[in-house]
Order: C-alpha cells, then sequence, then structure tokens
C-alpha cells in the first residue's frame, strides 16, 4: 500500500512537496516575463529589456592567450580550492579601484562573491528576520527583490526625482516605520546610474541620506556596478567613502570587464565581514579560483582604465541613440528620465496604459522591454517600463523605440475607444534572469 501525501484543503496538487517548503519560498515568484522570453530572444526581435553588458570591445583575442597561459603555468593553483574570502591578490587590486571613488579600504575587509548578487543575498541572509523592514527606492532593482522576499523581509519604498533619492521621503519612511513599531535593518540604495530608473544621486544629497540613516540607527548597503561608467568619465564619490563604519558596499566586474566571470565583492565594516566569510562558506564554499585569477591578471596586464573608457563611450552612442529615438517617435504624454551614464532609460507613459498587459502585444510587434512592476515590491509601476540600450547597436535601437512606439499608439487608442483596462496591481517582486538584470 502507498502512503499519498496530506493535500492542502482537500484540493489535489500536482507538487507531491508542496507541504515540505518551508514558509519563506511563498515569496520565490517567477518572472512575470521569463516564459516571453524564447521568442523575445529571437533574432527579429528588438530586445530593450536586458542587462547584458556589451562585450564587443573586449581584446578576446589577447585574453584567450592569457587564460592559456594561466592553465599552463599556474593551473594546479586555479583549479583547486580557494578561500572563501577570495585570494590576496585579486583583493589587493579591487582596493585600488575603489579608491577611484574615494574609497580608502583594506583587503582584509573585501570578501570576493560569485557575482554582487551573491552579495547582495548574503547581506540579506545575516541581517534580516522575517517581517524586517528594508527600504529602498522606488522603483528597485528587481534581483534585490527577489532576495528580500527570499528572506521574508518587507520592502518599504522610498521616493526618487531626477536627483536621486528624496531625503525627506527617506525621513518619512523611517518615522513611520518607528510608530508603527516596525524593525528597519538597512536602506538598499544604487546611488550611480540607477537601475532601472538611470538617475544619479546628487552628490549634496548623499551626506544628508547618510546623516539620516545613522541618525535612526539604519545600516546603508551602496549597490554601486555602473560607477566606473559615467559617460562624461566623472566619478562621484562612493557613500562608503563618506561614512566607513556604516556603509557596506557591493561591487562587480559584470559590468566593467566580464559578467559571465561572475566576479563580484563585498567592502564591509571589519565585524561585518567575518559574518560573511562565514555566509560564503556556506554558500559556495569558495568562489571559482579560476575565475578570481582571470580578472586578476587582466587588471595586471591590461589597461582595464581604457577599456572602461571604451566601454563608457559605446554606451553613451548607444544612450544618445535611445533618446533621440525616443524623442522622434514616442507619443505626446510620455516622460523618460535621461541617464548620465549606466545602462538604462525609465519611461512613462500615458494615464490607462498598463505596460504589463501591454508586453505580449510588444513581443508579438517584435520589440521586448522590461514592465515596470517587477522592480515594485508592491505590484505598482503599470505606468513604467525599463528600456535598456547597453546590447543592441544604435541602428537596432533606433528600430526597436520605433516598433516601440507604434505599440504604445495602438494601446492608446484601445484606452480612448474603451477605457482603463489596466491590470490590477499584484504584490510581490519578480526572480531576475540575465534578461531582466
Amino acid at each position: 500500500m502507498t502512503a499519498s501525501m496530506p493535500e492542502r484543503s482537500g484540493r489535489h496538487n500536482l507538487d507531491p512537496h508542496l507541504d515540505r517548503y518551508a514558509a519563506r519560498t511563498a515569496g520565490m515568484t517567477a518572472s512575470e516575463i521569463r516564459a516571453l522570453f524564447a521568442v523575445a530572444s529571437r533574432p527579429e526581435v528588438v530586445s530593450l529589456a536586458g542587462g547584458m553588458p556589451n562585450l564587443a570591445a573586449l581584446p578576446l583575442d589577447s585574453l584567450s592567450a592569457q587564460m592559456a597561459e594561466l592553465i599552463a603555468e599556474d593551473g594546479l593553483v586555479a583549479l583547486q580550492y580557494g578561500s572563501a574570502q577570495g585570494i590576496p591578490v585579486l583583493r589587493e587590486q579591487i582596493c585600488e579601484i575603489m579608491a577611484l571613488e574615494g574609497i580608502s579600504a583594506h583587503a582584509d575587509d573585501v570578501v570576493v562573491t560569485v557575482g554582487s548578487q551573491m552579495g547582495l543575498d548574503m547581506v540579506t541572509r545575516i541581517f534580516c528576520d522575517p517581517g524586517d523592514v528594508v527600504i529602498a527606492e522606488g522603483p528597485s532593482y528587481v534581483g534585490a527583490l527577489g532576495s528580500f522576499a527570499a528572506y521574508q523581509a518587507q520592502v518599504v519604498h522610498v521616493a526618487m526625482d531626477d536627483d536621486g533619492l528624496v531625503p525627506e521621503a527617506l525621513r518619512d519612511a523611517l518615522a513611520q516605520a518607528e510608530k508603527a513599531g516596525r524593525r528597519v535593518k538597512f536602506l538598499y540604495t544604487i546611488p550611480n546610474f540607477h537601475n532601472p530608473a538611470g538617475v544619479t544621486l546628487a552628490v549634496e544629497r548623499r551626506a544628508e541620506i547618510l546623516a539620516i540613516c545613522r541618525e535612526h540607527g539604519v545600516l546603508v548597503v551602496e549597490d554601486n556596478p555602473y560607477g566606473l561608467l559615467g559617460f562624461d568619465g566623472q566619478t562621484y564619490p562612493a557613500l562608503r567613502s563618506l561614512d566607513p563604519e556604516n556603509v557596506v558596499y557591493l561591487g562587480s566586474f559584470s559590468k566593467t570587464f566580464a559578467s559571465g566571470l561572475r566576479v563580484g565583492w563585498v567592502l564591509a565594516p571589519h565585524a561585518v565581514r567575518e559574518k560573511l566569510v562565514l555566509a560564503a562558506e556556506s554558500a559556495t564554499l569558495c568562489p571559482p579560483t579560476l575565475n578570481q585569477l582571470v580578472v586578476s591578471r587582466y587588471l595586471a596586464t591590461h589597461d582595464w582604465k581604457g577599456q572602461i573608457k571604451t566601454f563608457r563611450e559605446n554606451y553613451r552612442e548607444r544612450r544618445d541613440a535611445i533618446l533621440s529615438a525616443l524623442e522622434q517617435h514616442m507619443p505626446a504624454g510620455c516622460s523618460w528620465t535621461r541617464p548620465d551614464g549606466g545602462f538604462y532609460v525609465w519611461v512613462t507613459v500615458p494615464e490607462g496604459v498598463d505596460t504589463k498587459a501591454m508586453l505580449p502585444r510588444a513581443v508579438t510587434a517584435r520589440v521586448a522591454y522590461a514592465s515596470g512592476t517587477g522592480f515594485y515590491a508592491d505590484g505598482f509601476g503599470s505606468r513604467q517600463m525599463r528600456v535598456s540600450y547597453c546590447y543592441p547597436t544604435p541602428e537596432r535601437i533606433r528600430e526597436g523605440v520605433r516598433r516601440l512606439a507604434g505599440v504604445l499608439e495602438s494601446e492608446m487608442d484601445l484606452v480612448r475607444t474603451f477605457g482603463n483596462v489596466s491590470m490590477k496591481p499584484i504584490s510581490g517582486p519578480e526572480n531576475p534572469s540575465p534578461d531582466t538584470a
């Protein structure tokens, strides 16, 4: 006789393990657009959705020779286990990179991670209990929202404007949380060339925001993958440089070198560093030594600053293409941000248009974007979309925006004819994929 699994609410469920899952898995929801990417990745579809770096400018010939030399000369080290904290030489090189943004750091306080997403996950794991509050800009990075949901943290969004996070909105959110007896663990912020909003936190606001967090006893988690990709070459002072003891800094080589190597890092106050190393050991045992050595050799033997300059020029050309195309083609009533760096433009469409509902029709018209609802934990963002200019050529960008504008015009005609048929917001973040990160 075979024992049957218990069923919830007396109904048959296709997943026999449903009653075994931890409660926190309830917050792990699939991306609303992941299923569309099998179609969106077809060559005839212009994808303005993904945040994939354009790696065509990398010196692949010299990199392939370097990797062959690495295996031949140091293969026994490169292919072996390593330290959970990362190899010392790379951690020292990371400190030199962060110095460009005014950060004075010691290699002992750097933890190398498998991409900065792992760092964000570890920080959330060691700080957040179920029900704790995380303050984040609205909108915010979809991967961060997924991590917060996985650990059952509650996200409170704080408004931004063209100068980034609004200090008074942050102050009000913290005061309201305290009044309600809710425990705020940290502020999560992307100060430079924000994903998805494209805006940059004004320099004059940075010290004020840090002071507000200090006043309320709230840690700051600074996520800065785009900081060296300012189109005018300007680098802004990192929040970490202004308040080393209350800021955990997340960095990555995914946007300035190669995303496929999955090498990032966390710079944390010394006591926090110890907890992060323990978390890293339990998650991966150690980051891949081979990947770290590839990055380290690249930094030591290539003109990596010149390579970043090349990336900036390529992305600036694409940014200019998308802004001019939006200006030329988008219907009246639309607005968008004008980024000074990074990968993204945040578009707001007229009242009554639901970008989530419109997305399948856009893919049918051979253009894709990321709908705004995925960048909020509370289901808002139905009038917004993120369009990315980092990967397609300028010609493809212009054609993609032309197609997108045509879809939007048709959607607006439907709204004018039948009224507002927007979908009701559904709470919960999406899990990211490489196409939406």
